[in-house]
């Protein structure tokens, strides 16, 4: 059974506790944007055996959405990070690369100054 830890409240919840949201880190398109733009954010998935990156909800604890690394063939679950992050932390990346060396992430780190960083300028 896949075992999830809720980053929020520290529980490692079994998915019948959990309720799936899907892939994680989609780029939304709404008003604006091209048809094919909203119709690839609506319907286009990765779906890939392999390394996967998924939106969770802990329905029968702490109610919090969250992002879940996880390999979809073997269950092997790499964490678990908050929904507010963009990408998945370094940690996360490691712990993927530790069992998948040839294993590369399709996004750009982010490089964008943390507000803090952006007052001082």
């Amino acid at each position: 059974m896949l075992t999830l830890t809720c980053p929020y409240c520290g529980v490692a919840a079994e998915e019948t506790e959990l309720q799936p949201g899907g892939e994680a880190h989609l780029k939304r398109f709404g008003p604006g944007s091209s048809d094919a733009e909203f119709e690839a954010y609506l319907f286009a998935r990765k779906n890939p055996k392999g390394v996967h990156f998924e939106r969770w909800r802990h329905a029968y604890g702490c109610g919090k959405w969250f992002m879940a690394a996880r390999d979809t063939a073997t269950l092997q679950v790499f964490g678990t990070y908050s929904a507010q992050t963009p990408h998945p932390t370094p940690e996360i990346v490691a712990a993927v690369q530790a069992v998948r060396p040839d294993w590369q992430p399709d996004w750009t780190p982010a490089t964008a100054e943390t507000p803090a960083e952006s007052l001082n300028a």
